[in-house]
């Protein structure tokens, strides 16, 4: 496990602060070399981006571009940066891309794998300019005599155990 160091500011009356750049520096090259793995079989623009996004939504526990984009510290503008991303995640997932996702998630499944499978939706009543918006039974509202719809979308989660019991999950919107 890497050491922490604790250092003593003087200055500012006893104020401890932790100097914890080797936990950051060796979490994000696991982040990267697993980001290698899924990405080997792609145009340098796409491993770079799936690098990108990969550390930036894990350090920023954010899927929002805006707060990926703090966490790359690029010295482009942040608007740049978040137009550079979005014009990457308009082109959609590549064929070659989805290949190599699902070729090392292979080798983490067993030969004979338990797989979950859960159907859900996502409601949002609000929404009214979001992509592909439909209507979706509310589960927390609908009951056994009463079914309620709201502006929403199905998901679907499926979930495969690895030979360690550890999930690995897909999930897909529909």
């Amino acid at each position: 496990m890497c050491q922490i160091k604790i250092i003593l500011n003087k200055k500012t009356g006893g104020l401890l602060m932790l100097n914890s750049t080797t936990n950051t520096y060796t979490l994000k090259r696991e982040i990267l070399t697993f980001s290698n793995k899924i990405s080997k079989h792609l145009s340098k623009p796409d491993k770079k981006f799936s690098a990108e996004m990969t550390y930036g939504m894990l350090a920023s526990r954010s899927c929002l571009l805006t707060d990926v984009v703090d966490q790359l510290h690029e010295d482009s503008k942040k608007v740049n940066s978040v137009e550079r991303l979005t014009r990457h995640l308009n082109n959609g997932i590549s064929s070659t891309a989805l290949k190599s996702y699902l070729t090392a998630i292979r080798k983490w499944a067993p030969q004979e794998p338990v797989i979950h499978i859960d159907d859900s939706d996502v409601v949002n009543p609000d929404g009214y300019k979001f992509e592909a918006l439909g209507l979706v039974r509310d589960g927390s509202k609908s009951t056994a005599s009463k079914t309620v719809y709201e502006k929403g979308y199905h998901v679907t989660e499926a979930c495969v155990l690895t030979g360690n019991n550890h999930p690995v999950k897909h999930i897909c919107l529909m």
